[in-house]
C-alpha cells in the first residue's frame, strides 16, 4: 500500500505542476500558422496522376515548399506545388514536383508500405480532430508506393495501420506528379469541424532534402501536430451513412509432414464499421481471420527475457493510436499489447467476435476493444476487454486511463487499472520541443503476493542540436498485465543521457559530414530492494552521416549483469549465478540509403560474461532502376567463446519483392535461424482490385535441419500451407 500510495501522490503532483505552468512561447515567437482554403469541387478527379481535370486549376494551391533540412530557409532548385481540393466525400491532394535533374530520382520499390526512407517521396499529415495530438500520415514515393500510419504524438508513428486510399503518379519530362484521394471513411474526424492540422513535405533523397509547409525548422518533425498548419474548407465533409460491410471468403491447404495430415477448408467472415455517432465509430469483426498478415521477423535472444514483435494485425491496427499509455514506459511495461489477444505462446486462438468502439467527443478521445476468444486445448474461453479515455485539458496536457480486464489463457481473474499525464509544447524557450509525463498502474485479481503497482515519470528535450531525457519508473514484482507486455517485473529503472548533434559549416574542415552524434545513454536496473541487477552506458565516440548520405559509427558499451540463477545463454552453455562486469564494442557502416546497391555491416566484439562475443550482423541490397524489383540479403552469426562451451547462432533471411504494379505485388520472404534449425518460406501474392478489395493468395512452406546433421545441410518439410483470401469492402 505503500508504494501505490507513492506512486498516486506522484501523479497528482506532477499534476498541479503542469496545470500551473505557463505557456512559455515569447509573443514573438507565437506567430500563426500557415493556412490554405480548399475549394469544394463537384467535378469528378480522376486517380491517375495527371492533373488534367478543370477542377484543379481551382484548387487551393501551396506555390512553394520551403527547405526544412539541411538549410532551413535556403533556396533550392526543387520547386514543389501543391493543390487541394474536396468534395463531400474526399479529399484531393495533388504534388507537383520540378527537379533540374530526372533522372536522379531515386525510388526503391512500389510495395505497400514498403521501406521509403531512400526514396523520393511526398507526404501529408492530418490532423481531422484539433487537438494537435493524434492523427494521420499519407506518404508516396515517385513509383506510386503508398505507405500510411496512425500518430500518436510527436514522436510516436506507426506505419503497420492500412487506411483506404488511392494514389497515382506520373514522371514528367522535368520532374513527377502525385495524385492523391483520401475518401473521408477512411479517417476519424469531427464532423462541423472547419479547421484540420494539415501538412505537406517533399523528400528529396540524394540530397537527403526535406521540403516542408508548415514549420521547417530543424527542431520540427512532420507528424508533430502542434506545429502543422491550417486546412480550412472542410467543415462540409460527410461520411454518408458511415456503414462499411467488409466479407471475406477463403479456402485453406494445410499439411503436416510429421503426422501426414491434410486438411482442407474453407471460412468465411468479416468486419463492420458504423459511425454510431458523428464522433463514434463502432467495429465489429466476426470469425476474424489474419492469414494476409506478414510473417513476424526472427530474432536471436541474448538476454534473459522475453523479446518485442509488433502488432501486424489490421483489426487490431484501427485506432490503436488511441490506447498509447505512459510517457516513457516504452517496451518495458505495455499495459494493453494487442498481440495477447488472438495468440498464445506463438498459436493463433480463434476470435470467434470481437467490437471496438472509437473516437473523440470535445476534448475525450476513447477507446474501447472487447474479444470473445473460442476454446483451444491449451485454453479455455474468455472474454478480453481494454479500455482507454483521455481528456485534454488545454493544448499541452492530457490526461487519461486505461482499464484491461480478462487472460488469454481464461483461467484467472486479471484486471490493470493505469492512470497517466501528459504535458507537451512545441514552443519551449521560444520553439523547442519539450515535454514531461507521469503515470501510475495497478493490478488486480489471482495475483501472487508482492507489490502490484508501477509508476514512472520522464522528462524530455528531444531537439535537433540536443535531444535529452531523462526516466525513473518502478515495476512491482506482482505487477502483472494479462493483455501487457511487461518483461522485468519487480524491478526499478533509472534511466538517462542524450545526443548531443552538431552540423559543421558545409565551407568549413568537416563540410564532409552532414551531421555528428555525440551520444551517451545511461540504464541502471535494481530490484525493489535497491540491489542492482543490470546497468549499461552506452557510448558513441564516433558517429557521422556524411555528406554524400553513407554512415559511420563506433562504439563502446560497459555493463553489468547480476545473474541470481544460471542463465543458459545458448543450447547447452549454462553462465553460473553472480555479479558480471565487462565491455562491448561495435563497428558499424551503412551506405547511402538513396543508392540502388546498398551495402552495410555492423560488428560487436569484447567480453561477455565469463568469456568473450562475436557478433556480426551484414546485409546487402539492390533495386531495379524501375523500383520493380527489389532483393535483400541479411544474416547475422554469433560466436561465443566462453569456459561452459563454445556456441554458434545464425540467422539469415533473404526477401525479394517483384511489382507488376503498386497494386499487384508478388513477394517471398525465406528465413532460417540455427536454434529452432528451421526454414521458414512465406510467398505472398497482394492483387488491389480496388483500394479496399484485395484477393491474398499465401503459400507458407516450413523445412528442419535434423538435430545431429552438423556438415549436413539435409532439410525435411515440416509443413505446408496455402491460403486464398478475396476481401471485398462496401462503403454507404
Amino acid at each position: 500500500m505503500r508504494k501505490l500510495h507513492f506512486s498516486s501522490l506522484v501523479l497528482t503532483g506532477f499534476l498541479i505542476l503542469v496545470a500551473g505552468l505557463p505557456d512559455s512561447t515569447p509573443a514573438a515567437a507565437q506567430l500563426m500558422p500557415p493556412m490554405i482554403v480548399s475549394p469544394i469541387t463537384e467535378d469528378t478527379i480522376k486517380i491517375d496522376g495527371l492533373l488534367d481535370e478543370a477542377a484543379w486549376r481551382g484548387a487551393g494551391v501551396i506555390s512553394e515548399l520551403t527547405q526544412q533540412d539541411p538549410h532551413p530557409g535556403e533556396l533550392t532548385p526543387y520547386h514543389t506545388e501543391v493543390r487541394i481540393l474536396v468534395d463531400q466525400h474526399s479529399l484531393y491532394v495533388a504534388f507537383i514536383c520540378h527537379d533540374p535533374e530526372p533522372t536522379g530520382i531515386a525510388v526503391h520499390t512500389m510495395q505497400r508500405d514498403g521501406n521509403l526512407f531512400g526514396d523520393d517521396t511526398v507526404a501529408v499529415v492530418l490532423d481531422t480532430t484539433g487537438d494537435g495530438r493524434r492523427g494521420y500520415l499519407f506518404r508516396v514515393n515517385s513509383a506510386g508506393a503508398r505507405l500510411d500510419g496512425l500518430i500518436a504524438g510527436p514522436e510516436s508513428f506507426s506505419a503497420d495501420w492500412d487506411g483506404i486510399w488511392d494514389a497515382r503518379t506520373r514522371r514528367t519530362p522535368d520532374g513527377w506528379t502525385a495524385e492523391i484521394r483520401i475518401p473521408t471513411q477512411t479517417l476519424r474526424f469531427t464532423w462541423g469541424l472547419d479547421r484540420w492540422g494539415f501538412n505537406v513535405e517533399r523528400f528529396i533523397a540524394r540530397e537527403r532534402m526535406t521540403l516542408r509547409w508548415s514549420s521547417p525548422t530543424l527542431d520540427s518533425r512532420l507528424v508533430d501536430l502542434q506545429r502543422a498548419g491550417v486546412l480550412a474548407g472542410v467543415g462540409d465533409l460527410r461520411q454518408g451513412l458511415g456503414l462499411s460491410i467488409s466479407p471475406f471468403g477463403l479456402i485453406r491447404s494445410e499439411r503436416d509432414f510429421e503426422t501426414d495430415e491434410t486438411i482442407f477448408d474453407g471460412d468465411v467472415g468479416g468486419d463492420i464499421t458504423w459511425n454510431v455517432t458523428r464522433d463514434l465509430t463502432s467495429y465489429l469483426t466476426i470469425n476474424t481471420d489474419f492469414a494476409e498478415t506478414e510473417v513476424d521477423t526472427r530474432q536471436i535472444n541474448l538476454t534473459r527475457f522475453p523479446l518485442f514483435f509488433p502488432e501486424k494485425r489490421s483489426f487490431f491496427l484501427e485506432g490503436s493510436d488511441l490506447f498509447e499509455f505512459g510517457l516513457g514506459a516504452g517496451h518495458e511495461f505495455i499495459p494493453f499489447f494487442s498481440r495477447r489477444v488472438g495468440l498464445f505462446e506463438g498459436e493463433q486462438i480463434p476470435i470467434l467476435a470481437g467490437v471496438k468502439l472509437l473516437g473523440r467527443i470535445g476534448p475525450w478521445s476513447v477507446g474501447l476493444l472487447d474479444t470473445v476468444m473460442d476454446e483451444t486445448r491449451e485454453t479455455d474461453t474468455s472474454n478480453l476487454f481494454a479500455g482507454r479515455v483521455t481528456y485534454d485539458f488545454n493544448e499541452h496536457l492530457t490526461v487519461g486511463t486505461i482499464v484491461t480486464d480478462g487472460d488469454p489463457e481464461g483461467a484467472r481473474d486479471n484486471t490493470l487499472i493505469g492512470l497517466d499525464a501528459v504535458w507537451r509544447t512545441s514552443t519551449f524557450m521560444g520553439d523547442k520541443n519539450f515535454s514531461v509525463g507521469a503515470w501510475a498502474a495497478s493490478s488486480q485479481g489471482d495475483l501472487a503476493d508482492g507489490a502490484r503497482t508501477g509508476w514512472g515519470l520522464k522528462v524530455d528535450y528531444p531537439n535537433d542540436l540536443w535531444d535529452v531525457f531523462l526516466i525513473v519508473k518502478e515495476f512491482g514484482d506482482a505487477l502483472d498485465p494479462a493483455l501487457g507486455f511487461l518483461p522485468r517485473p519487480g524491478t526499478r529503472w533509472y534511466q538517462g543521457g542524450g545526443s548531443y548533434q552538431p552540423r559543421p559549416a558545409s565551407d568549413g574542415a568537416f563540410g564532409w559530414a552532414r551531421q555528428f552524434y555525440f551520444e551517451f545513454y545511461n540504464t541502471y536496473v535494481t530490484d525493489l530492494d535497491g540491489n542492482v541487477e543490470s546497468w549499461r552506458v552506452f557510448t558513441a565516440p564516433l558517429n557521422v552521416q556524411l555528406e554524400s548520405g553513407e554512415h559511420i559509427e563506433a562504439n563502446v558499451v560497459p555493463q553489468f549483469e547480476y545473474l541470481a540463477e544460471p542463465f543458459e545463454v545458448a543450447d547447452g552453455v549454462v553462465i553460473p549465478g553472480g555479479a558480471y562486469h565487462f565491455t562491448r564494442y561495435r563497428v558499424e557502416a551503412q551506405t547511402s540509403r538513396h543508392r540502388s546497391w546498398r551495402v552495410g555491416a555492423e560488428y560487436w566484439f569484447g567480453d561477455f560474461f565469463t568469456g568473450d562475443l562475436q557478433q556480426l550482423e551484414t546485409f546487402v541490397t539492390w533495386t531495379s532502376p524501375s523500383g520493380r524489383l527489389q532483393t535483400e540479403i541479411s544474416g547475422e552469426n554469433n560466436f561465443g567463446h566462453l569456459p561452459e562451451g563454445d556456441f554458434i547462432q545464425r540467422l539469415w533471411q533473404f526477401k525479394l519483392v517483384w511489382a507488376f504494379t503498386p497494386d499487384l505485388i508478388l513477394s517471398s520472404y525465406s528465413q532460417y535461424d540455427s536454434d529452432s534449425r528451421e526454414v521458414g518460406l512465406n510467398n505472398r501474392f497482394r492483387w488491389t482490385i480496388r483500394p479496399g478489395r484485395d484477393l491474398f493468395v499465401v503459400w507458407n512452406h516450413g523445412w528442419k535441419r535434423p538435430v545431429g546433421t552438423r556438415g549436413d545441410w539435409s532439410l525435411h518439410p515440416v509443413d505446408d500451407s496455402l491460403v486464398v483470401k478475396l476481401r471485398w469492402t462496401w462503403r454507404w
